[in-house]
């Protein structure tokens, strides 16, 4: 997705840190575009490759419209009409010259950076509940869109691109925010959609196979995550979790000061004690001389790990004891994660977005540890994105069999892949025949929740709170909340 916006501005003042001022012309510029068809008169024109078009065979509808200037790759050789300014990457130069355009809101903000496979949004929300607690002004961005309320919703990436991402940070900025909490994706660094954020803070969660798809490799998908730790050398502190392996080997690369969680071990933050029921998470953390007492309604050890890290940051950045404790105990859910509802059946319907086979375990383990009745029958609803890692489906199958009483395999955005063939490698990794097959995702929720009656649990598992499925590269409105709310007693 591509967006445009406005502002005044010179195109050498835009390039100053790229290209010798005086090869550039002294031209005005009024916005800023990776998409042809959306370029205004007066603004700059970015030609990207992309995975599916590139950007500079739309050059010229870019010069039909109004642009200004163009920027190209060093391979582009046609002569044009208007100024062509030449650099070696302009992916890269797109978060550069965004900074630049939005005059470099992060410099007058404090950003916290939070990478992991999972966790990210969890660990967000607790985070920004602190600085909330804390009395700051504080908005986060990530899968859940921009928090508060009155900015982009958009969700379809868990970091937005470089343009995007300025343009709201400006306004933030502009609207008297002083703190931000940002999901930094694999993707995002990987295409340098965050390479000109200040971050003074950043956060490591976890890493576990995902995205392999695009990575290709495990050490591929670890060296993009580094790049948060490696690539900014003016953040004042990184938050590493050692109990994760890849943490560990992150500690020994950090270009900053790092300050280790460990839920398990005695590190420089740290669990004492916990106990994780229906109820919540019940515990004490210790950094150093603070102990903090933890009486959250978050339920699940993966929310231990993320309470652990919220709070080390929370710490870290100089905030209060009581702050941290009331963000903490105050962030009750998050969307999407683990969301309970009560079915008018006697049942409960727990929506999660884990689609990984590691979320996967540590979500169906939780919940069959709490469930009070024992002979209740688990119903598990998920499905595998299409041009996605292909080698996870089977895992995933094999792991919801484990738990589920009956699995119902639904479409869950199969993007450009055929829906048979995603399901053929899903129905690969059961051993049992205790599922359904169905090319409808509302007939196989709806299954499901007909079946629940008193103290079952339905299970949905891989969409959250999306509100589309992506199907042959068009997003069809569909939500899973508002299926299980006609079921349950919010409805």
């Amino acid at each position: 997705m591509y967006y445009r916006f406005k502002m005044k501005n010179t195109l050498n003042q835009l390039l100053r840190d790229i290209i010798k001022i005086e090869d550039v012309p002294n031209i005005p510029i009024s916005g800023i575009s990776t998409n042809s068809r959306n370029i205004n008169p007066g603004e700059l024109y970015i030609a990207i490759k992309g995975n599916n078009f590139d950007g500079h065979g739309f050059i010229s509808e870019a010069i039909k419209n109004g642009a200004a200037a163009v920027i190209t790759d060093n391979d582009f050789i046609k002569k044009l009409s208007i100024p062509n300014i030449k650099v070696t990457n302009p992916r890269k130069e797109v978060s550069r010259i965004a900074a630049e355009f939005y005059n470099h809101p992060t410099k007058k903000m404090n950003v916290v950076g939070i990478t992991g496979t999972n966790g990210k949004t969890s660990t967000a929300s607790l985070l920004t509940s602190i600085l909330n607690s804390a009395g700051k002004k504080a908005a986060q961005i990530g899968t859940l869109g921009i928090i508060p309320e009155g900015y982009s919703k958009n969700k379809s990436l868990t970091t937005p691109d470089s343009i995007t991402l300025h343009q709201n940070l400006n306004n933030l900025c502009n609207d008297g925010f002083t703190h931000i909490v940002m999901e930094a994706s694999s993707h995002a660094l990987d295409q340098y959609r965050i390479n000109d954020i200040d971050f003074n803070f950043t956060v490591f969660i976890n890493l576990y196979p995902e995205h392999l798809d695009y990575h290709g490799t495990i050490e591929n998908y670890f060296e993009a995550k580094v790049k948060l730790f490696t690539s900014y050398p003016n953040s004042t502190a990184a938050v590493i979790n050692i109990d994760n392996e890849y943490g560990k080997a992150i500690t020994t690369r950090c270009t900053v000061p790092v300050i280790n969680t460990s839920m398990f071990s005695n590190t420089d933050i740290s669990f004492l004690n916990y106990k994780i029921s229906l109820n919540g998470i019940h515990g004490t953390i210790q950094a150093g001389g603070i102990s903090y007492n933890i009486e959250s309604s978050m339920i699940g050890e993966f929310n231990v790990e993320n309470i652990l890290c919220a709070t080390a940051t929370g710490s870290t950045m100089g905030i209060g004891k009581k702050a941290i404790e009331d963000g903490i105990n105050l962030c009750r859910s998050v969307p999407g994660r683990m969301e309970s509802f009560s079915l008018r059946s006697g049942g409960t319907a727990i929506v999660d977005y884990a689609h990984t086979p590691d979320a996967y375990e540590k979500v169906l383990s939780t919940i069959k540890e709490l469930m009070i009745d024992s002979k209740a029958k688990i119903y598990i609803v998920f499905g595998c994105g299409g041009d996605r890692d292909r080698s996870k489906r089977s895992v995933m199958a094999s792991i919801a069999e484990q738990y589920a009483t009956h699995s119902f395999v639904t479409p869950d955005n199969p993007r450009n892949e055929k829906l048979t063939e995603i399901n053929e490698e899903i129905v690969s990794g059961f051993k049992k025949n205790n599922f359904d097959v169905f090319m409808d995702r509302e007939k196989g929720l709806r299954a499901a929740l007909d079946m629940a009656v008193k103290n079952d649990i339905v299970i949905v598992l891989g969409k959250g709170r999306e509100e589309y499925q992506e199907i042959g590269g068009k997003l069809i409105s569909y939500s899973d909340i508002n299926i299980i709310n006609e079921y349950s007693h919010e409805g």
